[in-house]
C-alpha cells in the first residue's frame, strides 16, 4: 500500500497546490514560494499533482525526479500544469475550482527491477521505458489490483506495445490529501 497521509485537506503540500492553482486560474500568475516552508517542502523531490472533479480525473501532471530546487516549487509548477492537462479539452476554469479534490504524491527515487513479479500495485508505482517512450502509473489507485493491470495501463499511456522489450522501475510515494 502506498504511504498515505490522510489528515483532511489541511496538509502543507495540498494547501500549497490549491493556492498555486487558484492564483494561476484566477489571476494568471505563478505563486511565489512561501518563505516559511516546512522542511518537507524545502527538499527537492519529484511529485504528481492530481485533480479530481466529482470523482473523475480532471488533471494529473508530475515529475519522476525533481526539476526544481524544492518540493514546494515542484508542487507549484505541477499544480499549474495539471490545470492544463492535455488529455482534457480545456484548462481548469474558475467555475471548477470549488469542485476540485487535490492530492499530491511525493515520490521516492525509482529503483530498477526485473519485471512484474517485483510489483504490488498498492505499494509501488510502475515506470516503463522502451527507447524514448516512458510511462508511469502511481501506486494505490482505485480499480488497479494487479501488476498486469498496472502494466497494461502504463503501456497504453506510453504507446508501448504489450510484449515489447521494456525497462521496469518501481517507486513508493506518500499521498497527501
Amino acid at each position: 500500500m502506498a504511504d498515505t497521509q490522510a489528515t483532511g485537506a489541511h496538509t502543507p503540500p495540498v494547501i500549497l497546490a490549491r493556492n498555486a492553482i487558484i492564483a494561476y486560474v484566477t489571476e494568471g500568475r505563478v505563486l511565489d514560494v512561501p518563505a516559511d516552508l516546512p522542511l518537507l517542502l524545502q527538499q527537492p523531490s519529484g511529485c504528481f499533482v492530481s485533480l479530481k472533479k466529482h470523482g473523475a480525473l480532471r488533471g494529473c501532471i508530475g515529475t519522476i525526479t525533481p526539476v526544481h530546487p524544492s518540493l514546494a516549487e515542484e508542487i507549484i509548477h505541477n499544480g499549474i500544469a495539471a490545470c492544463r492537462d492535455p488529455r482534457f479539452p480545456h484548462p481548469v476554469s474558475r467555475d471548477e475550482l470549488g469542485d476540485l479534490v487535490i492530492t499530491v504524491d511525493v515520490l521516492e527515487p525509482p529503483e530498477p527491477v526485473a519485471g512484474l513479479a517485483d510489483f504490488d500495485p498498492k505499494r509501488y508505482g510502475m515506470i516503463l521505458r522502451a527507447g524514448s517512450r516512458r510511462g508511469l502509473l502511481l501506486p494505490d489507485l482505485e480499480g488497479v489490483e494487479t501488476p498486469e493491470e498496472q502494466y497494461e495501463i502504463v503501456c497504453r499511456k506510453a504507446g508501448i506495445f504489450p510484449g515489447e522489450a521494456v525497462e521496469f522501475s518501481r517507486f513508493k510515494s506518500t499521498r497527501y490529501h
